[in-house]
């Protein structure tokens, strides 16, 4: 160790006319150089050519690449501790190391490095170095609250489970927690796996436990559960909150009959009685506002969907009764002001109705420009957009964090650099952010810029919020479709913030975020060649496959804009399934009701993000009232 440590000594002092002399682009290929010989194992050349990159911005990460291959050199590990722990890699080193210390059982220094974190791993490894170290208890503690969780956990947390397990501790009740906490997230091998922890009598409960949660239609067999148990209560619970996805009126039917006849704790009895009269609110069904009004305990969801029931009775009345059991400061934001206006109007009350409606139309929003109409006036953009003094920017630039994410940049490593960023910017204050913003804009990272102006809490500068990138494709695109640009536009802002390599958990891609599959369907009607999944990350490919799949569902919902949006989100299966039975809706109440949180909140979304496209376009004629026809029934 001593003679590695007078080896980089000694190459600091060899290569010391190097370290300046080099240039920045010299220094990425040797630092490119040096991680291939980190990869081949080659020490003594990586210790000599990295010796010459001391003053490069990337040097802790290729120090952070080297350590994490040589955790067993602790002289070292400690060295770069102390020397960088400033940086990103210092978390990512500690977590590494920590790890190799806890398999080598080297409990004390564990302890004298670990910090609380979220790494179920780490917690783990944390209860067992505790309890080698003679804090039995608290190890107890610690394995008994780690052990409560529906979710799998890493094979790091096997020894302490063995010593819980091994304990006074290890209740039955503490096994059932677990046993039905897995079968709420529907991790079943979780529940089985606890399963063989009961005895023989619990396991037979715990396998009608399993059968319910597989096929919860066996509770219509009134004598499928011996009443008598105390676990039959839960069951039939679960069952009733499982039949519920499937067959909504038949689990209520079978929750209102058989309730009574077990025994219930009350929160869980709770739950199933706000989960089903939130269910019938989700569905549509007309008696969702007596059920909800029948809970005995609310809280701001239950709230919310009793203001939304009553909006599909459109019993106005019931609106207002709906909206006072909102707290006052709910009652302020917009979209409640521009509900109470609805309402107010409706029964009768003008003249209150007209000031809501002003106040409300003061907000840049979509019930901002929906009050706005109400009452003929212009939208309000209230934009102010930042300029920070240019030495700002370049201040900020030249810190060590940015540094880094222009090299990782430079190098196309663009996850690592925008991992780089999110650390920097969260040790920033609010003002800082805005110049970060500003500086992430001027790097033409648009979605990075976006986020990074919500940290900052400022809402005012709509270039930088809105961009208008690939503006002749998406110009071109909506002409050959007969679409309006600004929709096309609030399309791809809402979807993924204008990044063309954006990819979400399902596998949609690009700019429009199109599945794969659609985009082969597109591709067909189109009479061109499916070239492959990554053509959809080419921007002419996808605006011109977006564009012509939401003129597609226009055409399917007669025209109507919102209809088509909520269904290039959420599918038009589902938005046919949403549309009234008997009578034509106002298209504000269906909005408001749409069952999909994510939907409800798109649609609104991108209506209100083509309002603000037409604004900086420069654009007349388009308002927010003829995106908003009457639904007609499906």
């Amino acid at each position: 160790m001593k003679y590695l440590r007078r080896e980089v000594l000694l190459c600091l002092f060899l290569f010391s006319g190097t370290v300046f002399g080099n240039t920045l682009s010299q220094q990425r290929d040797d630092f490119l150089q040096a991680e291939k010989l980190i990869a081949q194992g080659e020490t003594g050349a990586f210790l000599e050519l990295s010796a010459s990159l001391i003053d490069y911005p990337l040097y802790p990460y290729l120090q952070y690449l080297w350590l994490k291959n040589n955790l067993h050199d602790t002289g070292k590990i400690l060295d770069f501790f102390s020397s960088y722990k400033e940086t990103r890699f210092t978390g990512l080193l500690t977590f590494k190391w920590l790890d190799y210390l806890a398999k080598n059982q080297r409990w004390s220094e564990f302890l004298q490095h670990y910090k609380p974190t979220q790494n179920s791993a780490l917690e783990c490894q944390y209860g067992l170095a505790i309890y080698h170290q003679g804090n039995q208890q608290q190890a107890l503690n610690a394995a008994k609250r780690l052990w409560v969780t529906g979710d799998s956990l890493p094979q790091e947390c096997d020894p302490l489970w063995a010593i819980l397990m091994n304990s006074p501790s290890f209740t039955p009740e503490l096994i059932w927690q677990r046993f039905e906490l897995a079968l709420n997230k529907d991790n079943v091998s979780v529940a089985e796996y606890v399963r063989r922890s009961l005895t023989k009598t619990d396991q037979d409960i715990a396998d009608v436990w399993l059968q319910v949660h597989q096929k919860p239609a066996l509770l219509e067999d009134s004598h499928f559960l011996n009443k008598h148990n105390k676990q039959s209560g839960r069951i039939f619970a679960h069952g009733v909150d499982r039949l519920a996805k499937s067959d909504l009126s038949q689990a209520i039917r079978l929750w209102d009959a058989g309730k009574h006849d077990f025994w219930i704790d009350n929160p869980v009895f709770m739950h199933l009685e706000r989960r089903l009269a939130l269910g019938m609110a989700y569905s549509r069904d007309p008696g969702a506002y007596y059920r909800l009004s029948q809970l005995p305990v609310v809280d701001a969801e239950v709230n919310e969907w009793k203001v939304r029931a009553a909006l599909l009775e459109q019993n106005w009345q019931h609106v207002t009764e709906a909206l006072e059991a909102l707290t006052t400061e709910e009652r302020q934001d917009p979209k409640w002001q521009y509900w109470q206006a609805r309402a107010l109007d409706k029964i009768g009350n003008s003249v209150q109705a007209q000031e809501l409606y002003n106040k409300a139309a003061e907000d840049r929003s979509f019930y901002g420009f929906l009050a706005a109409d109400n009452v003929h006036k212009p939208y309000r953009f209230a934009n102010k957009p930042i300029f920070p003094e240019e030495n700002e920017l370049s201040s900020l630039a030249n810190e060590t964090d940015f540094k880094v994410i222009q090299e990782l940049n430079l190098l196309n490593r663009d996850a690592e650099a925008k991992r780089q960023w999110w650390y920097a910017v969260n040790k920033l204050s609010k003002e800082r952010c805005r110049v970060a913003a500003k500086l992430a804009q001027r790097w033409h990272w648009d979605q990075i810029a976006i986020i990074t102006l919500v940290k900052a809490d400022y809402w005012d500068d709509l270039a930088l919020r809105f961009p208008v990138n690939y503006s002749d494709q998406i110009h071109n695109n909506a002409s050959r479709n007969n679409l309006d640009p600004s929709i096309v536009f609030g399309l791809i802002r809402q979807e993924s913030i204008f990044n063309k390599d954006a990819e979400s958990a399902v596998g949609a891609r690009g700019l429009m975020q199109i599945m794969p599959k659609t985009g082969m369907q597109i591709a067909g009607e189109l009479k061109e060649q499916w070239r492959s999944d990554q053509s959809l990350f080419d921007s002419d490919v996808n605006i011109k496959y977006g564009a012509y799949y939401y003129k597609k569902l226009l055409n399917q919902f007669q025209g109507h804009f919102a209809l088509a949006v909520a269904a290039y989100n959420a599918g038009p299966a589902r938005v046919a399934r949403w549309l009234p039975s008997v009578n034509a809706m106002p298209a504000d109440i269906w909005i408001e009701t749409i069952p999909f949180k994510e939907t409800r909140k798109y649609v609104a979304a991108v209506l209100y993000h083509s309002i603000i496209y037409q604004e900086i376009m420069k654009k007349e004629g388009l308002k927010m009232k003829e995106l908003m026809l009457d639904v007609s029934p499906g």
